[in-house]
């Protein structure tokens, strides 16, 4: 089944750990290991690759343009946290021109995704969207030869501190930016994750200059608040890239994830939201006991059942893995080595009762149909 996963930050680990996406995972990891580098032991061994894309399906990634503050900065080494307006906007052009750096050295692996008619060309390369299993390992070996098909970018702003004014919106338009989301922590726009708030003046001028150029809004990380104040002030489409329900995380109470008030409210502007397959947003006891083998896939089942219970459809479920971001391996599922295992959930969805069309439409067919609306 072809795979859109809804948020990677890919741009953040290029600057920040010198990681190369064109390799496997696993040369990835054993480079890394050789090295005192330190993207190991903060963010864990990586879950990506272009091999594992291949093997796993996965044609199209909403890539992330992410900035954190410096207040919240996990360590020396993490260069691209923020104290200015102005370092926010630097930082952010760097991953922007990282991404175009990455499709121009290697066109046959990767492309920028910004039209209809990109997108057109990028699904007549994995056509069929629907496909038999290949041969066990097939397109991980082929791939490793350098054979595959080309994964496209859809460049996501996650923290617009780097958005000095609305009148530069037009900038990160064709600069390939199609989908923004206004916070990760609390920013002058809203608050964000730990630190809650309403949507500021500011915030609102933000949500008008995006609908002007009709990018998608990216709900993640925003404060309950600010997220239903914006689900009533956005026009245009509506996501949540990368966030799970509340619901099923017993004695949580961060605002990082969905309350059923915020589930139902992005129903009813018929959005998105792709469910986060990280341990920590799928049992609530996991940091706390380091257990991993209490983790299974089911979980990341239930998360999207969950959904897809509360609209009545499978049209508003879909997958945002956040893989890479701040976490690897031991922080997913036991039955997730790379992000080609993500095809497990298919006959785990199946035997839920799932038709394949709506395991499709979980798969691709609902990122695929907001997409439409907001490229050109």
């Amino acid at each position: 089944m072809f795979l859109i996963d809804a948020h990677e930050d890919l741009a953040w680990n290029m600057l920040s750990f010198g990681r190369d996406y064109t390799r496997s995972a696993a040369e990835t990891r054993r480079l890394e290991a050789q090295s005192n580098a330190p993207a190991r032991q903060v963010n864990g061994e990586t879950l990506l690759g272009w091999p594992d894309y291949q093997q796993g399906r996965v044609g199209l990634v909403f890539s992330t343009i992410y900035i954190g503050p410096k207040r919240r900065a996990i360590g020396a080494w993490d260069k691209l946290s923020y104290e200015t307006i102005e370092e926010a906007h630097r930082f952010s052009k760097m991953q922007l021109d990282a991404y175009h750096r990455l499709v121009d050295a290697h066109p046959e692996k990767f492309r920028l995704i910004g039209t209809r008619g990109e997108l057109d060309s990028l699904l007549r390369a994995w056509e069929p969207l629907k496909a038999p299993p290949p041969e066990s390992g097939s397109a991980y070996r082929a791939a490793l030869k350098g054979e595959g098909k080309p994964v496209g970018l859809i460049p996501l702003i996650e923290n617009a501190e780097g958005v000095r004014s609305p009148e530069e919106l037009s900038d990160w338009w064709e600069g390939g930016v199609r989908i923004i989301g206004p916070a990760w922590a609390g920013t002058r726009f809203c608050g964000g994750t730990r630190e809650p708030g309403p949507l500021t003046p500011e915030g609102y001028a933000l949500l008008e200059g995006m609908a002007a150029h009709n990018f998608a809004l990216d709900l993640s990380h925003m404060d309950e608040q600010a997220a239903l104040q914006a689900l009533d002030a956005y026009p245009g489409v509506i996501i949540a890239s990368h966030a799970n329900a509340l619901a099923l995380l017993p004695g949580v109470e961060s605002n990082r994830h969905l309350t059923d008030r915020l589930i139902d409210g992005l129903i009813a502007r018929d959005a998105v939201i792709g469910v986060v397959p990280a341990n920590p947003f799928l049992d609530p006891d996991w940091r706390t006991h380091k257990q991993k083998e209490r983790v299974g896939l089911d979980k990341v089942v239930a998360q999207i059942d969950y959904i897809c219970q509360r609209a009545g459809d499978a049209h508003h479920a879909a997958l945002g893995t956040d893989f890479d971001g701040g976490f690897g391996v031991s922080t997913v599922p036991r039955a997730v080595d790379t992000i080609a295992d993500m095809q497990k959930l298919v006959p785990m969805l199946a035997e839920k009762g799932y038709t394949q069309a709506d395991i499709a439409a979980i798969f691709h067919g609902n990122w695929l149909e907001r997409l439409r609306r907001i490229l050109p």
